[in-house]
């Protein structure tokens, strides 16, 4: 297959070159799929206007016709070896997992990642269980840990409304203009 006509081949392209034929490998599953945070996260991302998910990097996607939400996030450590200090020295919630050895990665597989801009952005700076995730943190991300909610909570609990209204917030940032006008104000 000829793969000079751009970074991802022909015209026609129409999905990823296996892994096989680009000597890449395709990245782990990084989340449980039965998890309850992870299926409460889901069903309020999907309830959104036009909502999908793909997995992307081994982690779940939430997008229309771009990414507004993912789950599961990681954080460069600090050299030190403290799990609550990122590498950039900003302070970090309680319960990040060390990556495998040799790594500075800490994962928080329970946090969701949504954009966030202007005064919503301060809040989350403030927020002791918000923090910069790796990649995507210097593009306006944020990711928040949910691991203290429970995930099987009925009703309006507190936690999971303002994580629905996180992810609202992130799908009004991202989605096409006649979405977020369908979804009223």
């Amino acid at each position: 297959m000829d793969h000079s006509a751009g970074a991802a081949g022909t015209e026609d392209f129409t999905g990823p070159v296996a892994p096989q034929d680009t000597g890449v490998m395709a990245h782990p599953q990084m989340y449980d799929d039965g998890a309850p945070h992870f299926q409460r996260v889901r069903s309020l991302a999907l309830a959104l206007p036009e909502a999908r998910m793909k997995v992307s990097h081994g982690r779940p996607a939430f997008f229309t016709q771009k990414v507004f939400a993912y789950y599961g996030s990681s954080v460069k450590g600090s050299d030190s070896g403290s799990s609550q200090t990122a590498a950039d020295g900003s302070r970090l919630p309680p319960g990040g997992i060390p990556g495998e050895e040799g790594r500075s990665y800490l994962q928080f597989p329970r946090a969701l990642v949504i954009r966030a801009e202007g005064s919503d952005a301060d809040v989350l700076a403030q927020d002791p269980r918000a923090f910069r995730p790796a990649y995507l943190g210097a593009s306006g991300w944020f990711a928040l840990d949910l691991s203290d909610l429970d995930p099987a909570a009925e009703g309006e609990d507190e936690g999971w409304a303002e994580a629905a209204e996180w992810l609202e917030t992130s799908y009004r940032l991202t989605a096409p203009a006649r979405l977020v006008k369908s979804f009223g104000t």
